[in-house]
């Protein structure tokens, strides 16, 4: 993690940026650092061809006693996003696919490569439904329609596409993707941490109390 002025940059170094226990504990103590900062905001970035490509399959599959603990403490990640007292950019930098683009959804604004990267939420096609929490997170970012779109297809947005429906704020050139992004937290780095996150916990409240419950495995294999 870096710091350009009032801004922290948490940006995801793992190749295609997986989330296992690592990956989730990393997140934790940046969020941390963040939040101990007060007059701060943070961005969320990864590096060359990926944002994020979701869950850790390999590590899960090598690890199955242990799916639950990434599959909740992922959904937790999503609520301690959803609901940070700090403003949260994205900075989209490649493709953002199912956990991942989650992610980017779980942040207040999101900025994308206009030229390359997908956004996309596979489950669908790859018969992992998504948990109640995850579900409400994506439709209380997302229009009733778009969210049916994103969730029932598959369907894999370009930045331009994902500008006109709504996923993300902004699509710009590679080398701009950070700077738009540092410069929107920027911007909103000086608001009032206890009245940002009491807004959001009422905006979000019910994606927030499902990301909370612990997910039942039975039903997303």
């Amino acid at each position: 993690m870096t710091r350009e002025a009032d801004v922290f940059v948490l940006k995801m170094t793992a190749e295609e940026n997986r989330f296992n226990p690592e990956m989730l504990s990393a997140f934790d103590s940046a969020l941390s650092e963040v939040e101990a900062a007060d007059g701060t905001a943070a961005v969320i970035t990864g590096e060359g061809k990926f944002f994020s490509n979701g869950l850790d399959l390999e590590w899960m599959g090598a690890n199955p006693e242990r799916i639950g603990e990434v599959v909740n403490g992922l959904q937790s990640l999503y609520g301690r996003l959803l609901a940070f007292p700090a403003t949260l950019v994205a900075a989209i930098n490649g493709h953002a696919f199912a956990g991942g683009g989650m992610l980017a959804l779980a942040c207040d604004q999101r900025v994308m490569r206009e030229d390359r990267g997908f956004f996309c939420l596979p489950e669908v096609d790859i018969n992992i439904p998504f948990s109640a929490g995850m579900s409400a997170l994506v439709q209380s970012k997302l229009t009733p329609q778009i969210a049916h779109e994103v969730m029932l297809t598959g369907r894999r947005y370009g930045g331009a596409d994902a500008v006109r429906v709504g996923i993300v704020d902004l699509c710009v050139a590679e080398d701009s993707v950070l700077p738009e992004a540092v410069g929107a937290a920027e911007a909103l780095s000086k608001k009032s941490r206890d009245t940002v996150v009491t807004i959001k916990r009422t905006m979000y409240s019910d994606a927030l109390e499902l990301l909370s419950e612990q997910v039942d495995l039975s039903g997303l294999g």
